[in-house]
């Protein structure tokens, strides 16, 4: 089994260094809970911000105090931080997730899906969709409006994923619906859709509360590779930590669901041939 710490916090604007701190006493607290795994939201550092002006300066390289601090919590307790923060990478700024264990960071994605105004702050991600082995599983990263975008979870599973680890921000404007304390809301519906589709597990942490001119909608989850809750929904409105376990081994099962439904070798790429093995025709 694997322990995964979901750790849904909110970045205040203004605050690096407080945020900072924030994000490591997060994951050691998931970490002393026992968690393998400690996933922490998008932009955990500074904070979630589409004003490019500000975050420009306070934007780091991989080998900046942010990846440092979490990679001595990983150390510290033997696990992996999965998180967001800002990147510089010579004059671009990009919306990034690594992954960070003991040795330092061994996955790194940028943001691939910008919507409207984070256009004008950050750089299109540029690196890909790529998994990860690990001692847990293999994991891929994609972040917050990604999940909008069928093509990622489905290129991510069917390169090996058995864990998808989401930093999110997300807010309203994308769904009608009004959220009730404590509901699924639709942000997250959809990550229980993708994994049931992808036969994956799919990790959601989200910021929560009223940031940088948004108000982020918290409801954090983990969903299991049948499309089940397999942790959360987390609180809409409060900060909260959950730790939850998991066989990531289910996700290889998922792939056929009994002798007569097996959907990921069923799969038409004959006709459909948009992806085959994850990779374009």
């Amino acid at each position: 089994m694997t322990r995964i710490g979901l750790a849904q916090i909110l970045s205040r604007p203004g605050t690096t260094e407080a945020n900072r701190k924030a994000s490591v006493d997060a994951a050691a607290s998931l970490f002393e809970q026992g968690a393998d795994i400690v996933l922490l939201p998008e932009m955990a550092v500074p904070w979630y911000s589409t004003d490019r002006d500000a975050l420009a300066p306070l934007a780091e390289a991989l080998d900046g105090p942010t990846v440092t601090d979490w990679q001595a919590e990983a150390a510290r307790h033997g696990g992996l931080v999965v998180g967001g923060l800002c990147e510089r990478s010579g004059d671009d700024v990009y919306n990034t997730a690594v992954a960070v264990g003991p040795d330092g960071v061994i996955a790194h994605y940028r943001k691939l899906h910008l919507f409207d105004v984070e256009k004008h702050c950050f750089a299109p991600g540029d690196v890909g969709l790529s998994v990860t082995e690990t001692a847990w599983g293999t994991i891929g990263l994609c972040i917050c409006y990604d999940l909008r975008f069928v093509e990622v979870v489905r290129v991510l599973a069917l390169r090996g994923a058995d864990l998808i680890c989401v930093p999110t921000a997300w807010v309203r404007g994308f769904d009608r619906r009004q959220y009730a304390e404590g509901e699924l809301i639709p942000h997250a519906e959809g990550a229980l859709v993708q994994a049931n589709l992808s036969q994956v597990f799919i990790a959601c942490a989200s910021q929560v509360g009223a940031g940088d001119g948004v108000e982020c909608l918290g409801s954090s989850v983990m969903a299991d590779p049948y499309g089940g809750v397999a942790a959360g929904p987390l609180s809409t409105v409060r900060e909260q930590l959950e730790v939850t376990d998991i066989d990531l081994s289910e996700a290889r099962r998922a792939q056929a669901r009994s002798e007569l439904i097996k959907p990921r070798s069923d799969r038409r790429t004959d006709v459909y041939g948009v992806w085959h093995e994850g990779e374009p025709l």
